[in-house]
């Protein structure tokens, strides 16, 4: 028979979850599902009775919250998306900040959680381009211990992470810049609320004396896992901060991108609607005053 368990402390949940998967292990069944805010795990069950182990670790206080450290800010992996659309946080957040809204409508906002998004692994995950273009990291607890793994080296592909049986992620780690920083996301849809995307980008630029002194553009759905555009983020260093960034894109730039045709889009047009709004997101930033 399924079990369902809510445990309150992190050890408990550790405990609990190395115990089903040795058990399922024996078993030669899969280990238990660990559920934050079943945004995606509910609907794909509708009409049929729950026959997985459920680990649920939405009553755990450690996984919960935003923070700011000393090495910059700890986001909770069961914190919601309206906790962070709704967080009091510098510019550089920005990005995420506007993901958070574009991921479902208000129910969905929340329940659904920060690192249940990310575990999800889909490539049409809004908050994946905004944490990889913040360079953010994955605080993962197991049997062996913590680990915190970069979020470019966590997503492995389609559906697919870095996790090892026993292991669940505890928080998002997000590295303070160097500099003053500012960020913008900017998502393409069939429609403009509640869709899944075609392309949607995320640029974050460091600026000191007005001029770009570290840069990072990330797209998603445009691969089976979102990518950092390196090449057009070393042109951009040591440029002036302008609407005219946006002439620095070039086609080139979007070599190492992968788009399918699927029933949204053709890869060809991901391909040329990731180009548009990376040219977007720079002229929007270009044009933002106090950097």
């Amino acid at each position: 028979m399924a079990s369902y368990v809510r445990p309150t402390s992190l050890e408990e949940a550790l405990e609990h979850l190395s115990a089903v998967h040795a058990n399922a292990a024996r078993m030669n069944a899969a280990g238990p599902v660990i559920l934050a805010g079943g945004t995606d795990f509910y609907p794909a069950r509708v009409g049929r009775a729950l026959d997985e182990d459920v680990l649920d670790i939405t009553g755990i206080p450690y996984l919960q919250g935003i923070g700011e450290t000393d090495e910059g800010w700890r986001i909770g992996a069961a914190t919601t998306w309206s906790a962070v659309a709704n967080a009091d946080l510098p510019p550089f957040f920005d990005a995420l900040r506007q993901a958070a809204r574009q991921i479902g409508g208000a129910q969905i906002q929340n329940s659904g959680t920060v690192a249940g998004n990310l575990c999800n692994a889909s490539p049409a995950a809004d908050s994946v381009p905004p944490l990889l273009a913040m360079r953010a990291k994955m605080e993962i607890h197991g049997p062996q211990g913590r680990r915190d793994v970069p979020l470019g080296e966590f997503i492995t592909g389609n559906r697919r992470t870095a996790l090892k049986p026993g292991e669940l992620v505890a928080a998002v780690l997000v590295p303070r810049p160097k500099k003053e920083a500012r960020s913008v996301f900017l998502k393409l849809g069939a429609r403009e609320y509640l869709v899944i995307s075609i392309a949607m980008v995320s640029v974050v630029l460091e600026t000191e004396g007005g001029v770009v002194s570290g840069a990072s553009v990330a797209v998603g759905a445009c691969s089976a896992v979102a990518q950092r555009l390196s090449f057009l983020e070393s042109e951009l260093i040591g440029r002036r901060l302008n609407a005219a960034l946006a002439n620095r894109v070039k086609p080139a730039h979007f070599d190492g991108l992968s788009p399918i045709d699927d029933i949204r889009a053709t890869a060809g047009y991901r391909r040329e609607a990731a180009e548009v709004l990376v040219r977007r997101a720079l002229t929007m930033l270009g044009k933002q005053k106090g950097n």
